[in-house]
C-alpha cells in the first residue's frame, strides 16, 4: 500500500552501513529498470526493507497526465489505458511511487476489481485499479515474498514480465500497463520460492548482519540518531543523497551509449553453459546487468569486471532446481571461464584489442566515504558476500556399501533379531550416514475435503481450481457464477419491468463458484532412528526415502515437521515450518541407535499437532511414520505403542506407515501399526512413483476399505 500522507523522511539511502551487494543490485535496477528487480534474501533484521524504502527516494520524479489513475506519460500514454484516450489534457509531476504488497492481499486487491453487478446491468467497464495500477512507472515492494499464496506471484512476475496487467472475468476485459521495479525480500527459514518463479527476478542478493563490532556499533549508532531526529538525521545525509541522485541520472542518459561487444557477449553466454543454468533468461539478464554496471562506472563499453559481477547478482538463484541444491557461485569456476573466453581468447581476434578497460577510480560500485556507492563484492567482514555453502547443501552421493556393524541389523539375506528387542549392543550410537538420491514418490493424501491454503496435495475447497457449483456470495463477490447468477434473475424479468431482450441483474441474484482443488498439508515426519534401523546401507536408504518425501512435500507446498525417536525418548528435531531445507539438514545431521520408544514418538507427534490445531486450524495434518515397527523402549513398549497410535486415530488424523522392515522374513509390524492408526502402510519400494510392482495404495482408499 502507499503511504502519501506519512510526512516523516525516509532513512537515507547513502545512510546504510554495509550491504554493498544489495545497495548495488537496487542502484542498477534504477538505472536500468530492464535488469528486471531484485530478490533480497536474508536473515530477519538486516535493514533489508530499510533499504528498499530508501530507493523511492533517489528515483526521478515522473510526469503523469493529469487525472489518470495509470499513470500514463505525457509524451506516449498507453493507447489502451482504461481511463483513456487521453486528449491534450494537463500534466502533472509527482514523485516516484514506492508500493508495498501486503503478504495477506486478495487478487482483487492486487490486480483491481471489475464491478460485475454493473457489467451485466449497464454494460459499462467499472473497473477500480489495483495495486500493480498503482505501481506503474514506480517501485512495487513484497516484503516475505515467498510467503505469498503461489497464485498471488505468478499475477506479479507475469505483469513484471510483460509490463501489463489483464483481468478477464466472465467475459469483461481489461487491460493496463504495469511497468514497475520489482523488489522482494524474504528469510529462507520460512520457505523458498519455487525455481521458475526464482528465475523471474532479475538479481538476487544474500544479505547478513555484519559479525564485526565496528560496524555494528555504527549502524546503531545512526538507527538510534534517525529515530530521535529523523528530519535532522535526513538533513545531515542531503548531500549525499544528492549527489548519488546526480549519479543515477548520469548513469540513465549514458545506458543508450553503452557498447556490448562480442567478446563480452561470449563471456556471459560461456559463463551460463559452464553454470549449467536453465533457459535463456539469466544471459539476457546478465548482458543488461553489465551494461548498466558500465553505465554506472561512467564507461561506454562493458568490461570484463562488469561480466564477472553480473554474473554474481544473476546467476546464483538460477542454479537452484530443489531446494536441495546449494546456493552460490564457485567463483574460481567463473574466473576460469572468464579468462577462458577472453577478448584474447576470441577466435575471430581483434584487430585492436583493447588493454584492461580504465574507469573512474571507485571502479563499478564507487562512491566515496559517503557509502552511496556499491564497491564489488569480495566477502567483507560485512557479511554481505553470497553464502556460503552448508553441509547440508552439498551434494550428496549414495554411500558404499559397507557390512552391517555388529549390534544392528543386517540386510537382506541376513537373519534379524526377533519382535520386540534390539540388537544386542544397540544401545550405542552409530554415526550419522548420508541418504540415497531423492526419487518422486507416490502422492499420499489426506482424506476428505479441507479448506486449508492453496497447495497441491489434498481435495479442497479453494479459490481457484474446477468449478463444483455455486452459492451466494459471503461477503465480497469472488469469482461469478454466470450460469447460475443468470437462472436465479430469470425469473423475475416481468416483475422488474424487463419485457424485451436483456436481462436486469440486481445483487441479490449473483452467484459466486464453488471451485475445489488442492490443498496443502502439514506432512509430519515420525522417524525411527534406534539401533534397529541402525544397519548403514538400510539408514541410507531410509533418509534416502524421507529426502524424496521432503521434496515431495515442498512441490506440493505443505508445511513439514519432523520428530526422531530412539534411546528413551523422543525429539521435535523440526517443529513445523515451511522451510524443507531445514528439514533436509535435520535429516543429515541423524544420529542413530539404542532402543525403539515408538510410543514415545507417537505421543510427540500427537502433542505438536494439538498446538499447531490451534495455531493453523484449517491445515490439516498428515502423519508419516518412518519405522520397521519395533517398540522396546519403556515398559509394555508394544501395548503403550498401540494405545498411542489409537490416540492419533481418534482424533481423525490421517497416518501412513512406511515399512522399513528388511530381510527374507518380515514380522510385519509395521502393519500392525497402520491397521492400530487406521492409515496405510507402504513399503520402501512401494513409495516410489515409478516403481513397477508398486501397489496404487492411498490414505482414502485404505479409509474407504475400513
Amino acid at each position: 500500500m502507499t503511504t502519501p500522507h506519512d510526512t516523516t523522511p525516509q532513512y537515507p539511502f547513502t545512510a546504510v552501513v554495509g550491504m554493498d551487494d544489495l545497495r548495488l543490485a537496487l542502484l542498477l535496477n534504477a538505472v536500468s529498470p530492464a535488469v528486471g528487480g531484485v530478490l533480497v534474501r536474508g536473515e530477519k533484521g538486516t535493514a533489508k526493507s530499510t533499504a528498499v524504502r530508501a530507493l523511492s527516494a533517489l528515483m526521478p520524479a515522473v510526469d503523469v497526465v493529469a487525472g489518470c489513475r495509470f499513470a500514463c506519460a505525457p509524451a506516449a500514454p498507453d493507447p489502451g489505458c482504461p481511463d483513456g484516450p487521453h486528449g491534450t489534457g494537463g500534466a502533472e509531476e509527482r514523485p516516484t511511487r514506492m508500493v508495498e504488497l501486503p503478504v495477506g492481499a486478495s487478487e482483487d486487491r492486487l490486480v483491481g476489481a471489475l464491478d460485475i453487478e454493473r457489467a451485466l446491468s449497464e454494460g459499462v467497464k467499472a473497473f477500480e485499479p489495483g495495486l500493480l495500477a498503482d505501481a506503474h512507472r514506480g517501485i512495487l515492494y513484497v516484503d516475505e515474498v515467498n510467503l505469498l499464496h503461489d497464485h498471488l506471484v505468478d499475477l506479479l512476475l507475469d505483469a513484471a514480465a510483460m509490463g501489463a496487467s489483464y483481468v478477464e472475468r466472465e467475459g469483461v476485459s481489461v487491460r493496463h500497463a504495469a511497468r514497475f521495479l520489482l523488489v522482494g525480500t524474504m528469510n529462507p527459514e520460512e520457505g523458498e520460492l519455487r525455481p521458475q518463479l526464482l528465475d523471474r527476478f532479475g538479481l538476487t542478493v544474500e544479505v547478513a548482519a555484519s559479525r564485526e563490532p565496528g560496524l555494528r556499533v555504527e549502524v546503531v549508532r545512526r538507527r538510534l540518531a534517525y529515530d530521535a531526529d529523523p528530519a535532522g538525521f535526513a538533513a545531515r545525509w542531503a548531500d549525499e543523497e544528492d549527489a548519488l541522485r546526480r549519479r543515477i541520472a548520469a548513469a540513465r542518459a549514458l545506458l543508450p551509449d553503452v557498447a556490448l561487444g562480442d567478446a563480452a557477449l561470449r563471456q556471459i553466454a560461456a559463463t551460463c553453459a559452464a553454470f549449467e543454468v536453465d533457459g535463456m533468461r539469466a544471459d539476457i539478464v546478465m548482458a543488461r546487468t553489465a551494461t548498466a554496471l558500465a553505465a554506472w562506472a561512467g564507461r561506454t563499453e562493458v568490461a570484463e569486471e562488469d561480466v564477472r559481477q553480473a554474473a554474481l547478482l544473476a546467476l546464483p538463484h538460477r542454479r537452484r532446481r530443489n531446494p536441495f541444491d546449494a546456493p552460490g557461485l564457485d567463483e574460481d569456476k567463473l574466473d576460469r571461464t572468464l579468462e577462458e573466453f577472453g577478448a584474447d581468447q576470441d577466435p575471430g581476434g581483434d584487430d585492436d584489442p583493447d588493454p584492461e578497460p580504465e574507469g573512474p577510480e571507485d571502479g563499478p560500485g564507487g562512491g566515496g566515504p559517503d557509502g552511496g556507492g556499491c564497491p564489488p563484492q569480495d566477502g567483507g567482514p560485512d557479511g554481505s558476500a553470497a553464502a556460503p555453502e552448508l553441509p547440508h547443501q552439498q551434494e550428496r552421493e549414495a554411500p558404499k556399501e559397507e557390512p552391517a556393524a555388529p549390534g544392528q541389523d543386517g540386510e537382506a539375506g541376513q537373519p534379524q533379531e526377533p519382535a520386540g528387542q534390539d540388537a544386542p549392543g544397540a544401545g550405542g550410537e552409530a554415526a550419522a550416514v548420508g541418504a540415497t538420491e531423492p526419487f518422486r514418490t507416490r502422492r499420499l493424501d489426506v482424506p476428505g475435503l479441507g479448506e486449508g491454503a492453496d497447495g497441491r496435495r489434498s481435495r479442497a475447497r479453494t479459490a481457484h481450481g474446477r468449478t463444483t457449483g455455486a452459492r451466494r456470495p459471503h461477503g465480497a463477490l469472488g469469482k461469478l457464477h454466470l450460469a447460475a447468477t443468470v437462472q436465479a434473475a430469470a425469473p423475475h424479468q416481468r416483475v422488474r419491468g424487463r419485457s424485451g431482450p436483456g436481462l436486469v441483474v440486481r445483487r441479490d441474484d449473483l452467484r459466486e463458484a464453488v471451485r475445489e482443488g488442492r490443498e496443502g498439508n502439514l506432512v509430519l515426519f515420525v522417524v525411527d532412528a534406534s539401533g534397529s534401523m541402525a544397519a548403514r546401507k538400510r539408514m541410507s536408504a531410509v533418509k534416502g526415502a524421507v529426502l524424496s518425501l521432503l521434496l515431495d512435500a515442498y512441490q506440493r507446498r505443505d508445511k513439514i515437521g519432523m520428530i526422531t525417536f530412539r534411546g528413551t525418548g523422543a525429539e521435535l528435531a523440526l517443529p513445523p515450518t515451511s522451510s524443507v531445507e531445514a528439514g533436509a539438514a535435520r535429516l543429515e545431521q541423524l544420529p542413530t541407535g539404542g532402543r525403539t520408544p515408538l510410543s514415545e514418538g507417537l505421543l510427540r507427534a500427537h502433542e505438536v499437532l494439538r498446538v499447531e490445531r490451534m495455531r493453523d486450524a484449517s491445515r490439516r495434518p498428515l502423519v508419516v511414520v518412518v519405522t520397521d515397527g519395533r517398540a522396546t523402549g519403556g515398559p509394555e513398549p508394544v501395548v503403550r505403542a498401540a494405545r498411542a497410535a489409537r490416540l492419533l486415530a481418534g482424533a481423525g488424523t490421517a497416518s501412513v506407515v512406511v515399512d522399513c522392515e528388511a530381510g527374507p522374513v518380515r514380522l510385519g509390524l509395521a502393519g500392525e501399526l497402520a491397521r492400530e492408526l487406521q492409515g496405510t502402510a507402504i513399503t520402501l519400494d512401494e513409495l516410489r512413483a515409478d516403481s513397477v510392482s508398486a501397489l496404487v495404495r492411498t490414505v482414502q482408499g485404505n479409509r474407504k476399505a475400513a
